[in-house]
């Protein structure tokens, strides 16, 4: 039989969801803007475009967590948006994990050696570029 407090236990568990150790918990769908120094997501709900330092990229599909707040997905990124932007996108993965309402994001050009970050992005954030644009769209 169960005492009042485990049923209470139960209950609250089942309105307020799992329990997160850290006692950050991820926005309910991450779509939105995500800001941070020199970094943005702009996260829709069937992709989201990333921009690190005077680069952008994206990601042909929405931004989907596994049970530990993880993703690692396919895209594209420009390394050479500013001051001309020549238009090359390379393949890419973009590897992160959202804690509450940070994100920490890595970019790995997939045809190169280059890798952009680790950064950390905001939830809600307005983004801090620096001299560098920003799309306010998608690119």
């Amino acid at each position: 039989m169960l005492t009042k407090a485990a049923v209470t236990f139960v209950a609250a568990a089942a309105v307020f969801g799992p329990c997160d150790p850290t006692g950050l918990r991820h926005p309910k769908d991450l779509i939105g803007t995500w800001g941070g120094e020199n970094a943005a997501v702009i996260a829709d709900d069937t992709s989201a475009h990333v921009h690190i330092g005077c680069t952008y990229g994206n990601i042909h599909q929405q931004l989907i967590l596994d049970a530990d707040g993880r993703f690692d997905l396919p895209g594209e990124q420009n390394i050479t948006a500013h001051p001309v932007d020549r238009g090359i996108l390379h393949p890419a993965r973009f590897v992160g994990r959202v804690r509450g309402g940070e994100m920490t994001l890595t970019i790995t050009l997939t045809d190169t050696t280059v890798t952009l970050g680790p950064v950390v992005v905001f939830y809600g954030k307005e983004p801090r570029m620096g001299p560098c644009p920003i799309c306010r769209r998608g690119h």
